[in-house]
């Protein structure tokens, strides 16, 4: 199996990547908005392609725990609303922008967290290399397709989050 294109590998690269864009939020010593930026495209192109490449594919493996899938699926929407909550503070750096960007860390952490040791522990365990590879590549593909709709624009955050 191709590494670049096993969903468990490139799931665990995004996170990475958010994490790192999490550090460049709180340092007043980066381009904090342009890591919102950042962010809020990644967030969402991640968690739509996983939702709809991913999630739906491992609730068919019998040893994968559905529950937890589906919890997943409620934490996007959570951390959807706390992004949400950080994109509408007009002043970087402001209180009410770290208070809404712990809210925000909080929630995506959380979820990273559950979702590594779970849903992808759990992948590992049960979903062959090959079908590993396959939901690898249709994850990609709907991340870029997302990305390429700019995803992360404030008006498309508000719309999924208001349903």
């Amino acid at each position: 199996m191709t590494v670049q294109h096993d969903f468990v590998a490139v799931i665990l690269k995004d996170h990475r990547a958010m994490e790192d864009l999490l550090r460049r939020m709180r340092s007043v010593e980066s381009d904090r908005a342009k890591a919102l930026e950042q962010f809020s495209a990644l967030l969402i192109a991640h968690g739509e392609a996983e939702e709809a490449k991913v999630y739906g594919a491992l609730k068919r493996f019998k040893d994968v725990d559905n529950e937890e899938v589906e919890h997943g699926a409620e934490e996007h929407a959570e951390g959807n609303a706390a992004l949400l909550a950080l994109l509408e503070v007009s002043e970087v750096g402001s209180d009410k922008w770290d208070e809404r960007l712990e809210d925000l860390v909080k929630a995506v952490s959380h979820h990273i967290d559950e979702e590594e040791r779970t849903i992808l522990n759990g992948a590992r365990e049960n979903v062959p290399d090959e079908r590993r590879a396959e939901l690898g590549a249709a994850f990609l593909q709907e991340r870029e397709r997302q990305l390429a709709a700019d995803c992360g624009r404030v008006d498309h955050v508000r719309a999924l989050v208001k349903g």
